[in-house]
């Protein structure tokens, strides 16, 4: 017991004495310290005393559409971080082979009796018309981020992606290339179209052929994706995740053709690891320690009950210039 209390302790940043006196149910220990302590009982899985055990932390689900692409667990681990600062607990739920949709784990949470829900990169919409008309009786705190569907009515925390799309074709045209391709999700995915709108509005007043290719967001899909744009005449893609640029990465190079010798490729996310890949990917970071603490505390200001306006609120991301591009080659004079 002595190590669990210890390990209680640490995690809720207070003495074991102090966990002790939680346990007893001690008076004079502030709110504060005994939600801290009490959370850190449920993070562990430990038991709480008996007297205790009603008032728990609330719960709040984290619904993600997958956990394949690493933007996806890098955006919930600092969510979750957040929750347990505050005392909630994060209760997670992913889409899986079997291909549970969001309006099965929105059932499930409802049924939970959560006290908040956020969407990282979720349909709201997919929820199904009865549960989006449950969490609207209910008023249940809601949060989205980087929705995939246009959501008017609920708080948004979303990176500008008309922006990401501005400083890769800016970088890309500093470089001589005029012939820039866009990898994008599927049709009708939000973050895809404001990517497309941006670089349309950019083809237009250049005087470019837009090189636009839909795909599922996986390598796959960005490798057979960026083979049409190549043979279609593209020097470099900008592409709407990392996974997708590695897959063009991999398409250049079965082309038999060199990244970025010959093609230059730009990432979306800047994901774990691609300082590392071959070659280092040049992509758009997004801030998503700025966006989940956003999110955290719009998802508070209404679990407190306050006011908070639907207003999408927009964060700037950053172009992150690594071995991926390159001057564009001979061809394109």
């Amino acid at each position: 017991m002595p190590r669990r209390l210890s390990d209680v302790a640490a995690f809720a940043g207070v003495s074991v004495a102090t966990v002790s006196r939680v346990l007893h149910d001690k008076p004079g220990i502030a709110q504060a310290t005994r939600d801290s302590v009490l959370t850190a009982l449920d993070v562990f899985g430990y038991e709480r005393p008996q007297k205790l055990r009603n008032d728990r932390a609330p719960l709040i689900g984290l619904v993600l559409p997958e956990l394949q692409n690493p933007i996806f667990p890098a955006m919930a681990e600092l969510v979750v971080t957040e929750l347990i600062r505050h005392n909630l607990l994060p209760v997670l739920c992913t889409r899986t082979a079997d291909g549970l949709p969001e309006a099965h784990y929105v059932q499930m949470l409802l049924a939970q009796n959560v006290g908040g829900i956020v969407f990282i990169g979720s349909s709201y919409a997919d929820a199904g018309p009865a549960q989006v008309k449950v969490l609207r009786e209910r008023k249940l705190p809601i949060v989205l981020i980087n929705a995939a569907d246009e959501n008017l009515d609920v708080p948004r925390v979303c990176v500008d992606d008309g922006v990401a799309v501005q400083q890769a074709l800016g970088h890309l045209r500093a470089l001589g290339h005029e012939r820039i391709g866009l990898i994008l999700g599927p049709v009708g995915h939000v973050p895809s179209a404001r990517k497309l709108a941006a670089y349309a509005a950019n083809a237009r007043d250049l005087g470019w052929r837009a090189l636009v290719a839909h795909t599922i967001f996986s390598m796959e899909g960005g490798a057979t994706a960026a083979a049409r744009l190549v043979n279609e005449g593209a020097t470099a893609v900008v592409c709407a995740s990392d996974a997708l640029a590695l897959g063009a990465i991999r398409a250049v190079r079965k082309l038999g053709l060199k990244v970025p010798a010959d093609v230059s490729v730009v990432g979306f996310d800047d994901s774990s690891l691609m300082n590392v890949t071959d070659p280092p990917l040049t992509t758009v970071r997004q801030p998503i320690a700025a966006m989940g603490s956003a999110a955290v505390a719009a998802l508070m200001s209404q679990i407190n009950g306050h006011v908070v306006p639907v207003d999408e609120v927009l964060f700037d991301p950053e172009l992150i210039v690594r071995s991926s591009t390159g001057m564009c080659p001979p061809t394109c004079q």
